[in-house]
């Protein structure tokens, strides 16, 4: 017998920019925070008296946290209002940032980033139910864009100038600025969103359920995978850049940026298509993704090249949210706060694995293996995607 998770919103009958906006904002910032290690690395480890491999754990605490959160924030807290929810969030997030500026050591560093990670993954849960009370049914994934643009400006803008402040300054004052900004934009909130009642059957028995659906299992593995696969590559893709000869600070900002003005795009891009074009694009997109990180291994001196990789490789991962949550909101509309907590579970998980074994795989064989690696991941999460809709397809027919 079915279990039905009502959808717990009601859609209004167009978009509603302001809380869009306000999301998006929220989105740039957190993601900005969850990611700015990556481009600080170099600095954080010598500041630290670390190994490279090791600052880079400060990516897996939060994935760790997040991977603890997404599939349990809906049931810890059933009955608050998912803008409420949003709002601590946000306040979570400022101080994690505000302590990592401050703390003395690595430990202190990781416990804060553990704190953003619970954050984070509070909002990637929520963002398909608030993305559906901001919009027309018809329209999700093109409101579900905003919050993933917030994923392209970070990268495009927020960490490029965050590895920028780091350049010109120090480290620690990129995080207190991100910390000052998170803390105006909670406020904001509060203040624009409207209210977002939670689901009224959210259940550990309804996650399971949902998996159980015909395809669902399948696109979460290759969801996953993908992840996994890009982010064993990203989240130590400042020594691939450095692998460029002659390279300097200056042009890994610039080549950083790349990659959000990829990302930026194909949000937009995306976003357009996406409501009739998200089964051919989960299949598509990590494809190129890999292709694009082969060039890193196999052109590694050639800037042109790395050039033109870094910005394909943000097209499409920067989209993949909008792709997957998409794909959620289309193919389970009954069940839209269970299919994002396994979504953004999924997610963690694959960060959590490539940024913890990555750094011992970076210390131990270099940043080749681990791009060559994440090639193959991102072949097989390909592979796996298309395969679970077309079990989708033949369970529907």
């Amino acid at each position: 017998m079915s279990i039905t998770a009502p959808v717990p919103v009601s859609a209004p009958p167009t978009m509603r920019y302001g809380g869009l906006i306000v999301v998006m904002l929220l989105s740039f910032l957190l993601v900005t925070a969850e990611f700015l290690p990556n481009g600080v690395l170099t600095e954080m480890a010598a500041s630290l008296g670390v190994t490279p491999g090791q600052a880079g754990q400060t990516v897996t605490a939060t994935a760790l946290a997040g991977l603890l959160v997404a599939p349990t924030v809906g049931l810890l807290l059933p009955r608050l209002d998912r803008r409420a929810l949003l709002f601590w969030a946000a306040v979570a997030a400022t101080a994690s940032n505000l302590v990592v500026a401050l703390a003395p050591g690595l430990v202190t560093i990781l416990l804060a980033r553990f704190l953003l990670g619970a954050a984070i993954s509070a909002f990637w849960a929520m963002s398909i139910t608030v993305a559906a009370r901001l919009s027309s049914p018809d329209r999700i994934g093109r409101a579900v864009m905003f919050g993933s643009a917030g994923v392209s400006l970070a990268t495009v803008a927020g960490v490029p100038i965050g590895v920028a402040l780091s350049e010109a300054l120090d480290w620690r004052l990129a995080f207190l600025v991100i910390g000052a900004a998170t803390a105006l934009v909670s406020v904001a909130v509060r203040v624009v969103l409207p209210p977002v009642p939670a689901a009224p059957a959210s259940s550990l028995r309804i996650l399971a359920d949902t998996l159980r659906r015909p395809g669902v299992a399948g696109g979460m593995l290759g969801h996953v995978l993908v992840v996994f696969g890009h982010f064993l590559a990203y989240t130590y893709v400042r020594l691939s850049l450095e692998r460029l000869p002659d390279v300097d600070g200056g042009t890994i900002v610039l080549l950083l940026a790349l990659f959000g003005v990829g990302g930026l795009v194909g949000n937009v891009v995306v976003g357009v298509v996406v409501d009739r074009a998200f089964g051919r694009l989960a299949v598509i997109g990590p494809l190129v993704i890999a292709l694009s990180v082969a060039v890193f291994v196999v052109l590694p001196s050639t800037l042109p090249a790395v050039a033109t990789a870094i910005v394909a490789w943000g097209f499409f991962f920067s989209s993949w949210l909008i792709v997957v949550n998409t794909w959620v909101g289309h193919r389970m509309p009954d069940r839209l706060e269970a299919g994002g907590s396994l979504v953004v579970t999924g997610f963690q998980l694959a960060i959590m694995i490539a940024a913890g074994l990555g750094g011992f795989l970076v210390d131990a064989a270099g940043v080749v293996t681990v791009d060559v690696i994440g090639i193959a991941l991102l072949v097989t999460g390909s592979a796996l995607f298309g395969m679970s809709l077309r079990a989708r397809g033949a369970a529907a027919a």
